[in-house]
């Protein structure tokens, strides 16, 4: 039933990848092979979906997975039965519900899970039906004062109130963990020349069961950390558990609201006690390194003495086993047992991206020995007896760097496990400005100064880290004994890439999803088509290869990618202003998780993964003044004074809270329903010399009703983005209402989407529609998601106005300005074509226009503002020392905003208009 295990399938992918990257270093024109892909499974009958792990097999270790998956308009109802079977008709228990529904009601996107112990299968389909049971229900408890969750196989106790969020996690009787807490180390700097440090602990502000059934439950904390008089940084956490696991995977959100001159963390973790029963002898450390790496001892050693104890003895003590009784030891070290240093404190450290150590000592106040060091840690530690203990760790550790893995009391009664999210021996965390006001205290100054010499748009107290959070993802296993190296080996596996599950693009495409404005990867594809999948491969590949090389790693850096290259020094401007980290500028989420959705490849879904984390929690302020909108592009993730709706989008997280079923990103999206109000405090066109600019603060001062200005195109964009997936999610008729007016008040303005923007009503999503006024456009408009959420409006609602108006766009943006001036009264050169070349696409597939469709390819092939064929197809340059640092590669001509353009127009062109897409590309 699974019949190649997931690591081998892995590594032939990477081996087959990093042969496509060597192959970019040959001529353009030598056809590169394509990267491994999943079996993609097919369904057996209508009304069912496909199922697949996207890395071709399930985890070495199941730990329980959560997915989800789309239906076509009216093909099933919303309190649908699912079913699982594996290829070979074994059932698979899973619990289902819906996450959205079409406006008909019908089933659009439905969740499923599968329990940790359900059987082990490659491929499977989802299909109406009795879901098998689980051969371990879970069971669910509560009382005033705890959650008690028991999945078949371990118990654990939750706190509702208090500083303990675990109160216990018990195994065949015998308690395993104890006290899960949150921990925060901060060093305060209020008094100049004075370094102060204060200890936090979470304190629980709530508890409460988000999801249950006798698959899965998720529960969810929010609270802050307290210390002394003060709490402060709100935290949320959930844990997820599934039937039949010994695992409770952990999502740490922290959100920051200190001072950022004063308050420096210096650490920032999870700690659990682990009770530990049996000689010293017996008491076993694991580490993670790299790859199948395992550094394993004992808190004793018992091995490389002058004596030897017997062989039994030595390979039952590196094997993690129980030594054989003392009496058949060797009476040479059985007598002088208390001669052997034991050891009670263990630490791996990754500092940053490149180096790990670990190290050991005895008991405090005595030196560290360093016992080992390397590259990459897997970010797994486990302390324990052969009677049972803790295995946990930290997804993506030494990318999220510096991080660390701390056992404190390994000779005690009860240990110490701590995972370290900001590792107190890396330095402490710097959120300040990078820069003085340098003299920009006035708009003239930042407008005409700043913005025109770095890009960069600073305003003094606007660079603040006020509101901005992380994510971090965690695996803790209560095991009934230590666990042998291969296994541990396959746990750290599992938790740097735990297993995915997921349907196939087919059938996405064929539910029609995210507006039908992507299709498939072709099974017989033209030249030309091929040609430009290749194309496609290039560019991913190019940023994949870049995040290493560059090592566009860290804490608060993981998963975003930089803006604009300098080609003189051979680096990304980092330094540079506004030029620094992207902040999915001009869609680069929406591009990955498009061409994921095109291809459905394991690496892609990583990428972007990693990035809707980075740029929904860093990139968006969640508290204070600016939430909760997100910050333009810049050196520091927060440091933009331009607070922006397009980059808190919805838009950009709906894609992996679908697939996913992720709670923690259906939060980000529900925070996004009134952000428009947000606008009120910080007005958008404030810098801008006319008052009366869209955006520009208005108040509803003599109707009574907030109001604001709002561009028809970032700004409303966005707002329509977070209405539609509310609505979708919940049925909200509040949402529909908002849409509705919208779309009617936009069509029936006097230039309908030509127009600049106009002031909105907050609460019903209605503009005011003057009886004239001026034509007006934004490159910007149509660059941030809007084509994306205009298609699944225009596919959903019926408001011809604003069909008629979108479509006008679409076809005069890039129009020839006879064209524009026969039908607007006036000419435009509006910017970025190859870009907009999609919008001329999507006008030509609705109106089933030949003639517009081939325009739509020749805008885009002409590159304007972007890449054109000849450029695209330039190898990349190895460069190595004494030029550069360490040896890389470089583009010199790619930039940011053109590949996430010029992606996501090459991905939904072939979508919208294929067969008119020329021979020769």
């Amino acid at each position: 039933m699974n019949p190649i295990t997931r690591r081998n399938f892995v590594r032939s992918a990477a081996l087959a990848t990093a042969g496509t990257r060597l192959i970019n270093f040959l001529p353009a024109a030598t056809v590169a092979p394509r990267p491994v892909a999943a079996v993609m499974p097919k369904a057996s009958k209508p009304g069912a979906a496909p199922v697949r792990w996207i890395d071709g097999a399930g985890p070495p270790v199941p730990a329980g997975t959560t997915w989800g998956v789309a239906w076509a308009e009216g093909s099933h109802k919303a309190d649908t039965a699912w079913a699982l079977h594996a290829a070979d008709g074994t059932p698979v228990p899973v619990q289902s519900w819906p996450l959205a529904t079409w406006p008909d009601g019908s089933l659009k996107w439905s969740g499923h899970a599968i329990p940790a112990d359900a059987p082990a299968f490659a491929t499977g389909e989802l299909s109406p039906g009795t879901p098998a049971a689980p051969a371990h229900a879970l069971q669910i408890k509560e009382s005033g004062d705890t959650i008690e969750i028991d999945t078949g196989v371990i118990r654990c106790v939750l706190n509702r109130q208090g500083g303990r969020l675990v109160k216990s996690i018990r195994r065949d009787g015998a308690e395993i963990a104890r006290d899960g807490r949150l921990i925060c180390q901060l060093d305060n700097r209020s008094q100049p020349g004075v370094t102060r440090e204060v200890a936090f602990e979470g304190e629980i502000e709530s508890a409460v069961v988000e999801n249950s059934g006798p698959v899965r439950a998720v529960v969810k904390f929010e609270g802050k950390h307290a210390g002394g008089d003060r709490k402060w940084m709100p935290f949320v956490v959930r844990l997820y558990f599934y039937a039949g696991g010994d695992g409770i995977r952990a999502l740490h959100t922290i959100i920051f609201d200190g001072n950022e001159d004063e308050d420096f963390v210096s650490a920032l973790g999870l700690r659990v006690t682990v009770p530990l029963r049996g000689e010293f002898y017996d008491r076993h450390i694991r580490f993670a390194g790299p790859d199948d790496g395992v550094f394993g001892e004992a808190v004793r050693g018992i091995t490389g003495l002058r004596r030897d104890p017997g062989k039994a003895v030595r390979d039952a003590q590196f094997a993690g086993a129980a030594t054989p009784p003392i009496g058949e030891w060797a009476e040479s070290v059985s007598s002088r047992l208390e001669y052997i240093a034991a050891y009670d404190d263990w630490t791996l450290v990754q500092r940053n991206a490149d180096g790990f150590d670990i190290r050991k000592r005895t008991q405090e106040g005595y030196t560290w020995l360093t016992s080992a060091q390397g590259r990459r840690a897997g970010g797994l530690a486990y302390i324990g007896t052969p009677r049972g203990g803790v295995a946990a760790g930290i997804k993506n550790f030494w990318q999220s760097h510096p991080a660390q893995l701390d056992i404190r009391g390994a000779k005690t009664d009860a240990a110490e496990l701590t995972l370290w999210f900001w590792a107190p021996d890396g330095p402490p965390m710097d959120l300040r400005s990078y820069h003085d006001e340098m003299g920009m205290e006035t708009y003239e100054a930042q407008y005409n100064g700043g913005l025109e010499i770095t890009y960069e748009d600073y305003e003094p107290g606007y660079d603040t880290p006020m509101g901005v959070a992380r994510t971090s993802e965690v695996m803790l296993w209560a095991l009934a004994a230590t666990p042998t190296r291969e296994h541990f080996a396959d746990l750290t596996d599992t938790l740097r890439t735990p297993g995915v599950l997921a349907t196939t693009p087919e059938h996405l495409s064929l539910a029609g999803v995210f507006g039908g404005m992507w299709s498939p990867e072709p099974a017989q594809p033209t030249p030309a088509q091929a040609a430009l999948d290749q194309r496609l491969d290039w560019y991913f590949e190019f940023y994949h290869d870049q995040q290493e090389q560059r090592r566009w790693y860290g804490y608060w850096n993981y998963g975003d990618v930089m803006h604009t290259y300098d080609a003189d020094r051979h680096e990304w401007r980092y330094d540079v202003g506004g030029f620094a980290w992207d902040n999915s500028e001009l869609s680069t989420d929406i591009w990955l998780w498009l061409y994921f959705l095109r291809t459905g490849r394991a690496d892609v879904f990583r990428f972007a993964e990693a990035m809707t984390r980075h740029t929904g929690e860093v990139d968006t302020h969640h508290v204070g003044r600016f939430a909760p909108l997100g910050s333009r592009h810049n050196v520091l993730h927060w440091g933009c004074s331009a607070k922006q709706l397009r980059i808190s989008t919805a838009v950009n997280r709906r894609f992996y809270y679908y697939l996913t079923g992720d709670e923690r990103t259906g939060d980000l999206m529900r925070a996004q329903v009134e952000a428009g109000r947000a606008l009120l405090r910080v007005p958008p066109g404030r810098k801008l010399a006319s008052a009366n600019n869209a955006g520009d603060l208005d108040r509803g001062a003599t109707t009574g009703v907030e109001s604001v200005g709002l561009s028809f195109g970032t700004d409303w964009g966005s707002l329509a983005g977070a209405w539609l997936t509310e609505w979708e999610r919940t049925g909200s008729p509040l949402m529909k209402e908002r849409l509705m007016n919208g779309m009617r008040t936009i069509g029936t303005q006097p230039h309908g989407f030509f127009t600049t923007g106009a002031t909105v009503n907050l609460e019903n999503g209605a503009f005011e529609v003057p009886q004239q006024g001026g034509i007006g456009i934004s490159h910007l408009n149509a660059v941030f998601g809007l084509p994306e959420v205009c298609a699944e409006l225009i596919r959903l609602l019926d408001v011809p106005e604003f069909k008629r108006a979108w479509l006008d766009y679409c076809e005069l943006y890039n129009a020839p300005e006879d064209e524009q001036k026969r039908r607007l009264g006036q000419s435009f050169r509006g910017n970025l074509g190859q870009g907009h070349s999609r919008l001329t696409a999507y006008a030509a597939h609705l109106q089933k226009d030949a003639a517009l469709a081939r325009r739509a390819w020749a805008e885009f092939f002409k590159g304007a503002a972007g890449y054109g064929p000849r450029v695209a197809n330039l190898p990349r340059k190895p460069l190595e020392g004494p030029e550069v640092l360490r040896p890389v590669e470089e583009a010199p001509w790619v930039s940011t905003n053109a590949t996430a353009q010029w992606g996501i127009a090459a991905i939904e062109c072939l979508a919208l208009v294929p067969e008119e897409m020329p021979d020769a590309t």
